[in-house]
This record gives structure tokens, sequence and C-alpha cells, in this order.
């Protein structure tokens, strides 16, 4: 009990450094992210026993650039220089007019929820929605005198809709292959749990829309700096690379930026690096964090986890709320809910099956709570990304984050409430 403890603790550590000096200081930017999870990260260095400082130093670093989050950061560089070509070239502000144009002022909340929403879902990753979309939601929001932070939330939250349900997402693909059911079936099941989410809060939206004040004139839309937009959202949803994607929307900004003459080559390329620069504090982050789980993990402080969660189950409805924990805190502790899922699956598995849970139901669990969670945390990748698209403190978006919260209520009523029954 005492060594996992001790291995969970930087996590603590950053919890409670963060959230008390920033109570102290009664304002959430007054104390950077960045010198929270350096606290922490030293924290976690120092408390690796039984290891030469080399080793500890080593194990931080290899936490650090993994695959996953070397592919992370060439996302952030990525989508850094394509928001700010695409802003400096005018797409953002033709964007912003088109949806203004589209949508009437009522509509703009719930439109924007239902537009990440069929992105998400059709291209299976979260964070190529947040990418293509929160540029636009926060160009909107400036338009309408609309909060920032709630409309960024939105973007989050649809995002996370797709990313539960999706077919091709990796979440989706994680649970059932874990769990040994189809994606079809899990789909099903799932359903019954995110669909009543989902239109609850699209209902509250359409009703905190009635106070929305569009603009009474907007620009007229220029279709040539919408294109890079629509090319983006069109070559994600069947099915390309969001890496490639985000490299096609560059070229596109830069080629219909000279050709309009909104920038000249330097410009194009000044504005590229001012992108790429501005994800300095999101790209620092993700390896400190990174590091610090790395150390957590080889410290077993996941595996405490699990056999924590797992000792006292003797039900059915007590399987899959260990199962929901399990996944849930493995998510907070490696901020990536693919790699919760995958940590967990198996165990998870053999859980179902000893009391009985519908391998479909377990499946739509695991994805369900690791997408809650990871919609809720300030330091996962989806809530950096776009915290530093719309410039913002990734804290300052949680109060609005209305689909994870209540996503969550709803997957935690379906276990409580044996719903849906035929899978239950």
């Amino acid at each position: 009990m005492r060594k996992g403890l001790i291995a969970l603790s930087p996590l603590m550590v950053f919890i409670v450094f963060y959230l008390v000096t920033s109570i102290i200081a009664g304002d959430f930017y007054k104390i950077p992210i960045t010198v929270a999870f350096m606290v922490s990260s030293v924290y976690a260095i120092a408390i690796f026993s039984g290891r030469p400082l080399k080793h500890r130093i080593d194990t931080y670093s290899h936490g650090a650039a993994t695959e996953q989050m070397m592919l992370m950061i060439w996302i952030f560089v990525l989508a850094g220089a394509f928001a700010h070509s695409a802003k400096a070239m005018g797409s953002i502000d033709a964007t912003v007019n088109l949806t203004l144009a589209l949508l009437p002022p009522q509509m703009i909340l719930a439109g924007m929820f239902m537009a990440a929403c069929f992105v998400s879902i059709s291209i299976g990753t979260s964070v190529g929605t947040i990418a293509a979309l929160v540029p636009i939601a926060a160009g909107i929001a400036g338009e309408t005198g609309t909060n920032v932070a709630m409309m960024t939330a939105i973007i989050v939250g649809g995002a996370f809709f797709g990313d539960n349900l999706s077919f091709i997402s990796d979440t989706t693909i994680m649970a059932t292959q874990t769990q040994g059911c189809r994606l079809s079936d899990k789909f099903r099941v799932n359903a019954f749990i995110v669909f009543p989410a989902a239109i609850l809060v699209l209902v509250g939206y359409l009703f905190m829309g009635t106070d929305v004040s569009a603009p009474q004139e907007t620009a007229p839309v220029e279709w040539m700096k919408v294109m890079p937009y629509l090319i983006v959202l069109t070559t994600a949803i069947f099915g390309m690379n969001v890496m490639a994607v985000l490299t096609l929307g560059i070229v596109l900004t830069g080629i219909i930026g000279l050709l309009s003459g909104s920038f000249d080559i330097y410009g194009w390329f000044g504005s590229m690096g001012e992108g790429i620069l501005s994800m300095g504090e999101l790209i620092i982050v993700t390896m400190m964090a990174g590091g610090m789980l790395e150390l957590i993990r080889q410290q077993g402080g996941i595996d405490f986890i699990i056999r924590l969660l797992t000792r006292r189950v003797n039900s059915k409805r007590g399987a899959e709320l260990s199962i929901a924990m399990l996944v849930s805190l493995v998510d907070v502790c490696t901020a990536n809910n693919t790699v919760a899922i995958l940590t967990v699956g198996d165990i998870s598995k053999r859980i179902g099956d000893r009391y009985g849970v519908d391998n479909k139901k377990c499946a739509s669990i695991l994805d369900t709570f690791s997408c809650t969670v990871q919609g809720l945390i300030p330091y996962g990748a989806q809530m950096l990304i776009a915290a530093g698209l719309a410039s913002l403190n990734p804290v300052s978006i949680l109060p609005f984050l209305y689909y994870p919260f209540v996503l969550g209520i709803t997957a935690l009523l379906s276990i409580l409430l044996r719903y849906p029954r035929r899978y239950s």
C-alpha cells in the first residue's frame, strides 16, 4: 500500500501544487502549468528509489519521447502552423462569416456542437476535430460576444462524442479488441448511453443560444478563403491521416494567401513560425507529463490502482463499477484514453467474464469512461491543443465542459440502473 501511494504521489503533488497556489493567488492564470509539471517532475525523479540518478533521468526522458508523445508533438506543430497561417490568410474570418450567414443566432451554440459531433464521428479523432474547429469557434465567439472558453468547450465536447462512437476511433477499436466483441455491437450498446447525454446537452445549447447576440451585418463570404477548412474537413472525413490533413491545409493556405495577396512568401513563413512557437508551452507540458507518468508506471503506480480496485469485487454491478473506476484512474495517470484502455483491457475482460458482464457492455464502459475523463483533465492532449489554439488556460475551459460531465453521469447511471437492460 505504502509503495503504491508513493508511486502515485507525483500526480498528487502536481494537483495540490497547481490548485493550492492558484487558489491562494486567486487566479488560475497566475501559476503557469509548466511550473506545476516541473515541480512534480523533479519530485518524481527524486523519489524514484533504488536507481542511479542517470537511470531515473533516462526513464523520464524515455517517457517524454515515446512514439505516441512524438506523434502528439508533431500534430501540435502542424496544427499551430495551420491555424496561424489560416488566420493570416483570412480563412478563419471567412469561415466565421459563412457560419454566421448560415446559422440563425439562436442556433450558433447548438450548430457548433452538432458540427463537432458530425466531424468527430466521421474522422474518428478528437484531436483532429479540435484542431480543425477550435480556431473557427474562437473567431465566432469574438464576433458574437460569446465566452471563448465556453465556445471552445463546445467543440471539445462534440469531439469526444465521435471519439467515443466512431467506428474508426482508436479507442473504439481498442475497447472492442480487448473485450472480443464486434464494433457494431459495441456501437449499439454505447448509443443507449451516449445519445441521451448528447441530446440533453444539445437542448441546453438551444436554450443558452437565445442570449447570443450575432452582429447585425456580416461581411460577404470569401469562398476561396473558406476552401482550406472545407478541404481539410472533407479529407479528414474520408479517412486521411490527421498529419497529412494538416499539412495539406498549410499548403492550401499558402497557395491561396499568395494568390490573393494576403501575404508574401515571407509573411507565410512568418505566420507558420508564430504558430509553431505558440505551441511551445503545450509541447513542453506534453513531454513533462509523459516523463512523469512513465516514472509512475515504472514504480508500480498503475499496477497498484488495478489491485486496489479489484480486490473487493463480488457482483456484476460491482464488476462494472470497478472497470469504470479502473480505466478512469489509469487515464488520469496516463493522460491518454487509448493507452488507458490498452492497459486495463485484459484485466477488465477477466473481471467481466468472472462476474458475467456482457462483453459489449464492458467495451462500452471502457470507451465511455476513458473519453469522459480524457475530456476533463486539463493536461490531456485534447484540452492542451484546444487551449493553445484558443489562447486560453486549459483550466478556464473546465467549467464549460457540459458534455463530458453529462456523459459521465449517464454512463454511471447505466451501471447503477442496469441500463440498457438487454446488455446488463
